[in-house]
């Protein structure tokens, strides 16, 4: 073996091959080798990067240790956060709720009341629904999406951004519509997903070119979806746009600091932030509710 590399020693090739996503994220280039002489899968990294690889896969394992809401999907390197279920779990109480007060009427998203100062129907909005067929379309698709993203990018973190690309979906509707806009629902924030699961294989475009394929299928992948989902007749397509082109934005910035998003205080924060985003636009939209006709 070259006295330039050195190697580490893997349990699998699937651990090879998440061990090698880890480290290509972080610059560092990797090859993945099963050794003929019995030693099994491992890693081939440069012998100055060594320190920086254990040290990488050190906290890649503390990060992902004791987390039973996350589990491994597709390969490679795919998880799903089963929290998402907690969102699914909110969209279900709000539609409750709006069916016995009007909810509808304080957080509706319109363009009127946001260019008057209601900007926290931007979110209030995402968590309406007109019916249960609505309720239950965007709970369905969106449960996956976001399962994907929160594994993606850390649960607060994946959480908070797919949120913050659902309200930029509500603020291109307001901003692009020449006429009084209203809508509801949470498509916007199930596009944002979209979007940021499309850009995440970005960061593999440079450092690791064979794996340029990744990024193609999956932006092409992203692209199909959101013409199959977020363009059907009959919805709102400006905030379905708005959203995946915030969620591709927020990814984007997400893969530019890569150590960023997965720190546990960073999601901490993330989920704090959008439990505040929660509930600040809903006691906001409660008290400068307009008076019922």
């Amino acid at each position: 073996m070259d006295t330039e590399t050195s190697r580490i020693p893997a349990r699998s090739r699937r651990q090879a091959m998440d061990w090698s996503l880890v480290l290509v994220s972080q610059g560092i280039e990797t090859t993945i080798d099963n050794s003929p002489d019995g030693s099994g899968w491992g890693l081939i990294v440069p012998a100055p990067n060594l320190g920086q690889a254990v040290e990488s896969l050190r906290k890649y394992h503390l990060e992902n240790r004791g987390w039973p809401w996350q589990q491994r999907v597709l390969r490679p390197g795919f998880l799903f956060d089963w929290v998402s279920l907690a969102w699914v779990a909110l969209l279900v109480i709000f539609f409750v709720l709006n069916s016995h007060t009007d909810l509808e009427g304080a957080g509706l998203m319109n363009s009127t009341y946001v260019a008057h100062g209601h900007w926290w129907r931007l979110f209030t909005a995402m968590w309406l629904h007109a019916d249960a067929g609505h309720l239950a379309a965007n709970a369905v698709i969106g449960s996956i999406l976001l399962g994907l993203t929160m594994g993606r990018y850390g649960t607060g973190t994946g959480l908070l951004a797919a949120y913050l690309a659902g309200a930029g979906g509500n603020v291109a509707a307001w901003l692009l519509s020449l006429e009084q806009h209203r809508n509801l629902g949470a498509s916007g924030m199930v596009m944002g997903c979209l979007g940021l699961l499309a850009t995440q294989s970005l960061s593999l475009w440079r450092s690791h070119p064979p794996a340029r394929k990744y990024l193609i299928t999956s932006i092409g992948a992203g692209v199909m979806l959101f013409i199959l989902f977020g363009m059907t007749p009959g919805t709102d397509v400006m905030a379905h746009l708005g959203g995946f082109i915030s969620g591709l934005s927020i990814g984007w910035f997400l893969l530019l600091v890569p150590k960023f998003s997965h720190r546990p205080s960073v999601n901490f924060v993330a989920a704090i932030l959008f439990t505040l985003l929660v509930l600040l636009p809903w006691y906001l939209a409660v008290k400068h509710a307009p008076p019922p006709v």
